[in-house]
């Protein structure tokens, strides 16, 4: 797989990261093997660089990565995120005694004595960008980590952090139906070099093959409250992605694919990051890379999925609680 460099000081990965939220149960019930099967089949393709986080599926999905490595000997490029909490009062925590401590139990999971990249999974307004950068210095400074990132915030934040130390990486949501990273956040990124990770890249299974269908999520299912799945909103989305699905399938593509591939097209320090719980899904989209876009298939595309097409927020009130606004 082709390959693109993780921010100005960090390693070359591939381009297509592996996002590893649904080996917790987040869209459905998996089992260890089958999460190990899907490790592999990325491993096969050519990724090498894993993204996680502590809360997914409450350290299980760590723990799988864990048993994953010391099964397969493999070293790929690995990046977790810590900052959430089970306290009400006090949902994020970027204070450096939470921030170690959750650190500490995810190698210990992992199975490792470092991370290449260890992201503050949003950021705590009771915490300054700057004294987070500061404790995350230490931690790179301690080997713990090799590099940082910020998730979900806006540019100023990063512009605060980068001014104390250099930030690897920044993660938010993007994709051809979540486009507020434009506002210049990805600008940004690219001006001080640093990498931007999207995550949900292919809008919670909008984009996969079969499409995201709401009639059959689960009771509880986080995304059944998002509102752009709600039954005023998803007939008009649905007839959207129709099209686009057969645009995709036009050109002999999977829709994941090409909506990959129009990511990928926006900047050299673009890193997505699409996740499956099977190796069937992977292999639907582990291809992007290659894909060339011509000016006419962005034409299409700008077309078929203009800015701010989708119906609804990407979030409810609750989720949107914790994401830094801007505009």
């Amino acid at each position: 797989m082709k390959q693109r460099q993780l921010g100005q000081r960090g390693p070359m990965v591939s381009a297509l990261g592996f996002g590893c939220l649904s080996f917790g149960g987040m869209f459905g019930p998996t089992t260890e093997a089958e999460s190990l099967r899907a490790l592999d089949a990325a491993w096969e393709a050519g990724i090498t660089f894993l993204d996680v986080a502590n809360i997914y599926g409450k350290g299980l999905c760590e723990t799988v990565i864990g048993a994953w490595l010391r099964s397969r000997g493999h070293r790929p490029h690995l990046a977790t995120k810590a900052a959430f909490t089970d306290d009400p009062a006090r949902r994020i925590d970027n204070r450096p005694e939470h921030l170690r401590a959750e650190l500490e139990g995810s190698l210990k999971r992992l199975g490792v004595d470092h991370v290449m990249l260890f992201y503050a999974h949003r950021h705590d307004p009771q915490v300054p960008a700057e004294d987070l950068a500061g404790t995350m210095q230490r931690l790179q400074e301690e080997g713990k980590i090799l590099g940082y990132g910020l998730s979900e915030i806006a540019p100023h934040t990063l512009e605060r952090a980068h001014a104390v130390h250099p930030v690897t990486a920044v993660q938010n949501e993007y994709s051809l139906w979540t486009r507020q990273p434009e506002l210049g956040l990805i600008q940004r990124c690219a001006e001080l070099d640093v990498a931007f990770v999207p995550f949900s890249p292919l809008a919670r299974g909008a984009f996969g093959t079969p499409m995201a269908d709401p009639a059959t999520f689960r009771a509880g299912e986080f995304r059944s409250r998002i509102p752009r799945f709600h039954p005023g909103n998803w007939p008009h989305n649905r007839a959207k992605l129709v099209a686009f699905h057969a645009f995709a399938r036009d050109r002999g593509h999977s829709p994941a694919a090409v909506a990959l591939a129009w990511l990928l097209d926006r900047g050299p320090h673009v890193i997505p990051i699409p996740g499956t719980r099977t190796a069937g899904h992977l292999q639907a989209w582990s291809g992007a890379p290659e894909i060339t876009l011509t000016d006419d298939d962005r034409a299409e595309i700008d077309r078929l999925l203009p800015v701010g097409w989708a119906w609804g927020d990407r979030y409810d009130d609750h989720q949107a609680a914790t994401v830094e606004r801007y505009s």
